[in-house]
């Protein structure tokens, strides 16, 4: 439902607000480095712009501390719908290394829904390209399949034997 919506109302182009919450700069960096000629994010109709009221993708770097929560929640609400939100980096999908201190309140999650995740210290910015990719519909998302199992007593016994019955 997500994608036959970002397919419908940005088909041609994203107009992306970069917002810093507290971040180290790492991912402010990398967000840079995607919009160089070396990347060439424009390629893609990805322009960043200078004002939320004419965003389409409110783009979030950082750990939200506790002052600036209420300021994201006002430039959130300050992008006209429908509206994105793209989590960048470590800090901003889950709080990173700060994530139980005091000042800190988490992700973006805890004061925006996020639409999507690109976690990474900093992530590369081939990272940030397949993630305004995917929003896009340009590519498909990549998701390995992971499959756990226990084993059960007599897998394990079977697969080493137990010291005592093996005898002397």
């Amino acid at each position: 439902m997500l994608r036959r919506l970002c397919e419908k109302a940005f088909p041609k182009a994203l107009w992306v607000y970069h917002a810093n919450c507290g971040a180290c700069n790492g991912c402010d960096i990398e967000v840079i480095n995607v919009l160089t000629p070396y990347y060439d994010a424009e390629r893609f109709g990805i322009k960043l712009v200078g004002s939320p009221r004419h965003a389409d993708v409110l783009l979030v770097c950082g750990p939200v501390t506790r002052q600036v929560a209420p300021a994201l929640r006002r430039l959130y609400d300050a992008v006209p719908a429908p509206k994105l939100v793209f989590a960048i980096g470590s800090c901003a999908t889950g709080g990173g290394c700060w994530f139980d201190t005091y000042n800190v309140l988490g992700g973006v999650d805890k004061v925006l829904p996020v639409d999507y995740y690109v976690p990474g210290c900093p992530p590369r910015p081939e990272a940030i390209l397949y993630g305004v990719a995917v929003a896009l519909g340009l590519v498909p998302k990549k998701v390995g399949a992971e499959v756990m199992r226990q084993e059960t007593l007599e897998e394990l016994a079977q697969a080493r034997p137990c010291q005592s019955e093996a005898g002397p």
